[in-house]
């Protein structure tokens, strides 16, 4: 394990100074007001463990000087909230949940920083009006064992905070319209990175449990952030489903499923079916179990994880429903393992279903215009096969196709969505490499995308659309009169924001491509092939229709029902479009811009 190094601890009161102040503080215990701050007086830390010391100056604690291995919390008396900010100086390693100073009301914690990486304690100020006069507690905490450490000081309640106050929550200036992307609960930084409040990557465990559609992502192997809808267009993101138990420990991605029959055992007779959430842990090794007995809003880690000890990851577990038994794909050294289970908890190898890259997912699909089905394998790069399941191993029957070939489009996931009667599958991705400068958010989801399977002088394809359910969003149409583009002959338009959608028919001569500049992106429209900003994706037809989804940080291009299809991040500029014909005439037969809401409650 590596071991960071600790500066020299603060110099601490006398040994014979007691750890741990008596717990009966009064709340009341006098402030000093100096100016425009009030500190708080003697006893501000009633609770030390053994991993803190206190300083000479009797308000300052660190973990520093700890001994190795040692963990624990320094807890202040209760404090009652006189001023809007709380002023602090804080040093030490940047582990959120781990070596941080947070702020509790009752039993949550509402507000935590961390050292952020510094030896040099660092002023900064947590805005608490939502509690002007109510008692709060400060907790240090330390729980990185030899990994890190942790001091504050300076404690005083102010008039004035340390910096600029952060923007409102989902009106911040780069915030997506209609694209999810996480939030900050506690903390309050810019650029999050890997593990940090505000970071998503893979999505996970996507479910519907009567009517709400879950839908979990990775916090990059620290937690699975969670968020919750009734239309797969407006999200509600609720506290991360579970975490790590321990600093490096890792949940990584995973599946999650809901055990109607309890066959699990996690359930109660009488209570709602057990969603049982399949993750791995950090060693590549340790396949793992997390459930929730009340729709999701609390989870517990199962008492005899791990389930299995079995390399490597990305665990995706759905019903077999013809075999009456649970199956597991599992991604295994560039190939997908077949688990099968009649519990969720014990599992037996039993097959192979072929080559494969990370985040697995496989589901069976209606051939459309006919009585049969197909079986569907897409690998964690969108990639995808077609063939046959017959409860042990996968027979493809076409070769590795792409639907979208984007390098943004990652770690796809699908929601079986499906009613009585009414087969649908919805897919969503991590769209990698969206940054969003200076923002308390990194990186977004795609749109949610309908995936139909469609017979083509190809063979069967797999086509993606934008769920109708987008349809909602759209509050003014602006329709654009038919015309034929002569060559080098442009046309625009501008409009007052830059979520935006555009549907059009075109006819795109042989030699000729249609350019598109969309608000700052660069799309070309070729006769059988579309490009977005340099990456490219073949029709299978000459390109007719198109369907253009464009946000803040991306656009979205579909051809000819999405036979064909880009995901691409890029910062939009100004709300203005522009198409010009090149290399031949280019027909437009109808189009028709739509300007979009934001999808934030």
């Amino acid at each position: 394990m590596t071991t960071t190094a600790h500066p020299p601890a603060p110099s601490t009161a006398p040994s014979t100074a007691p750890s741990t102040a008596p717990s009966t503080a009064p709340s009341a215990a006098p402030t000093t007001a100096r100016g425009d701050a009030a500190r708080p007086g003697a006893g501000l830390w009633a609770e030390l463990d053994d991993a803190f010391a206190l300083a000479a100056d009797g308000t300052t604690v660190s973990s520093a000087a700890k001994g190795a291995g040692a963990r624990g919390t320094a807890r202040s008396r209760p404090l009652l909230v006189s001023r809007r900010y709380l002023a602090y100086t804080i040093a030490g390693t940047d582990f959120e949940r781990h070596t941080c100073l947070d702020v509790v009301v009752g039993d949550e914690v509402v507000r935590s920083d961390t050292g952020r990486g510094t030896d040099h304690p660092r002023p900064a100020t947590f805005d608490l009006g939502p509690w002007l006069g109510r008692e709060v507690r400060l907790v240090v905490r330390d729980g990185s064992g030899e990994q890190g450490w942790v001091t504050v000081g300076d404690v005083a309640f102010t008039d004035r905070p340390a910096g600029a106050a952060p923007a409102e929550l989902y009106r911040e200036a780069l915030r997506p319209a209609f694209h999810f992307t996480a939030r900050q609960w506690t903390m309050d930084r810019p650029d999050p990175v890997e593990r940090q409040e505000g970071w998503l990557n893979d999505l996970n465990g996507l479910v519907v449990v009567d009517g709400e559609y879950h839908l979990f992502a990775q916090r990059w192997n620290k937690c699975w952030i969670h968020a919750v809808s009734t239309d797969l267009v407006h999200w509600t993101e609720l506290p991360p489903a579970f975490f790590e138990e321990d600093l490096g420990a890792g949940v990584q991605s995973g599946t999650c499923v809901v055990d109607v029959d309890n066959t699990s055992g996690l359930g109660t007779a009488d209570g709602e079916a057990p969603m049982v959430a399949f993750w791995s842990g950090a060693d590549n090794l340790s396949q793992c179990v997390s459930y929730s007995l009340d729709r999701g809003r609390t989870w517990t880690h199962y008492d005899g994880n791990p389930i299995m000890l079995r390399g490597e990851r990305d665990p995706m577990v759905f019903r077999d429903h013809r075999r009456d038994r649970w199956c597991m794909v599992l991604y295994a050294e560039q190939r997908y393992e077949l688990h099968v289970s009649a519990d969720l908890l014990r599992w037996e190898p039993v097959g192979d279903l072929g080559e494969g890259f990370e985040c697995p997912d496989f589901f069976e699909l209606p051939l459309e215009g006919t009585d049969e089905t197909r079986w569907v394998l897409v690998r964690g790069d969108g990639h995808y096969s077609v063939g046959s399941f017959d409860g042990t191993s996968f027979a493809p029957e076409t070769d590795e196709l792409v639907v979208d070939g984007s390098f943004s489009l990652y770690a796809t996931q699908s929601w079986d969505a499906s009613t009585e009667g009414a087969p649908r599958r919805v897919q969503a991705a991590w769209m990698r490499g969206s940054v969003f400068p200076r923002m308390p958010f990194n990186q977004q989801v795609s749109v949610p995308c309908d995936l139909t399977l469609r017979p083509t002088a190809h063979g069967p394809r797999l086509h993606r659309t934008p769920v109708p359910e987008l349809a909602a969003l759209e509050r003014r149409h602006h329709d654009v009169p038919a015309r034929t583009l002569a060559p080098g002959e442009a046309w625009s338009a501008s409009y007052g924001t830059g979520a935006l959608r555009l549907r059009a028919e075109v006819d795109v001569a042989d030699g000729g491509r249609l350019e598109l500049d969309l608000c700052g992106r660069r799309v070309v429209v070729e006769r059988d092939r579309i490009v977005v900003d340099g990456e490219e994706q073949p029709t299978l037809t000459p390109v007719r229709r198109l369907d253009v989804l464009l946000d803040v940080a991306s656009i979205e291009v579909f051809a000819n029902d999405g036979e064909a299809s880009l995901t691409v991040y890029g910062l939009a500029g100004p709300p203005t479009l522009r198409a010009t014909a090149r290399g031949a005439d280019v027909v437009v037969a109808s189009a028709q811009v739509a300007e979009l809401d934001p999808i934030w409650h």
